[in-house]
């Protein structure tokens, strides 16, 4: 049985772990829906995962290796229990060699990288979908190009990990990631939200093709859709990337989608299993 591939939504730093009443949905979502998919708890449980997170860019895609990382809270302005928070996965470099292997083996010049902390785009999730923190991680940086053919081939060439157990999760914020709009209340305005509607509809359409090849052929002009720039303007790119990660990872087959209200914004999560 292939370990399941999901990106999510993690929500604004780390409110979801916080209890903030406006990612409710998601907290749900993140501490019941997820961990069934990736069959946590259950003798179909991920060996490992690799989470992909979009709070780390570099030019080479990065892999996490050490057998122990700290968390790097990397958000400011929040009550002082949201830096004290513990996440005690342990890493596993044995796993860090074969993701480096399958990205090498596609070509893509990969690195490890032992001395970064895992970010709250890894442990704020983490600590909703598996908060007995059992299952090794791999953190895996998104690539400064923002190219969604990289990103692609970056899935693909990780997808027959799945085989042998190791599930992957993109870590970031799919359908909307406008932190301006968001906190000015421009996010429930009619028009924006009637493109955000056409961005969801497309996106969503996009990544449920089920033929693996023309799925990423339609992810390459995803910036040109309507209500793209609005949804993840320049500086926001990289919280889109995750996603296509897991959509090259997906592989052939139709993936299934839910979503949650965040602040007043719908945010999907797309996983197959």
């Amino acid at each position: 049985m292939s370990a399941a591939v999901i990106s999510v939504c993690h929500g604004g730093g780390p409110m979801p772990i916080l209890g903030d009443p406006g990612h409710a949905s998601l907290i749900k979502s993140m501490s019941e829906t997820v961990p069934k998919i990736l069959r946590i708890g259950t003798p179909n449980a991920p060996r490992a995962i690799i989470l992909v997170t979009a709070h780390w860019t570099q030019k080479r895609p990065t892999i996490s290796n050490a057998t122990k990382h700290e968390l790097y809270y990397d958000y400011g302005g929040f009550p002082p229990e949201a830096y004290k928070v513990k996440y005690d996965a342990p890493g596993s470099p044995e796993v860090a060699a074969e993701v480096f292997d399958a990205l090498a083996k596609a070509g893509m010049d990969p690195e490890m990288d032992n001395k970064r902390g895992w970010d709250h785009g890894v442990f704020v999730p983490m600590l909703l979908i598996n908060p007995a923190a059992n299952i090794p991680i791999i953190q895996l940086s998104v690539l400064s190009s923002n190219s969604p053919a990289e990103h692609f081939a970056m899935g693909q060439a990780l997808s027959p990990l799945r085989e042998s157990g190791v599930a992957i999760i993109g870590s970031g914020m799919p359908t909307f990631h406008n932190l301006r709009m968001m906190f000015s209340g421009g996010a429930t305005g009619k028009e924006f939200k009637k493109r955000n509607e056409q961005f969801s509809e497309t996106l969503t359409k996009t990544i449920k093709m089920e033929n693996s090849d023309e799925r990423g052929k339609q992810l390459e002009g995803w910036r040109d859709w309507v209500g793209a720039k609005e949804a993840h303007p320049t500086y926001g790119v990289e919280h889109f990337l995750p996603l296509i990660v897991c959509a090259g990872a997906g592989g052939e087959g139709r993936a299934e989608s839910f979503g949650d209200d965040i602040m007043g914004v719908e945010q999907y999560t797309y996983f197959w299993k």
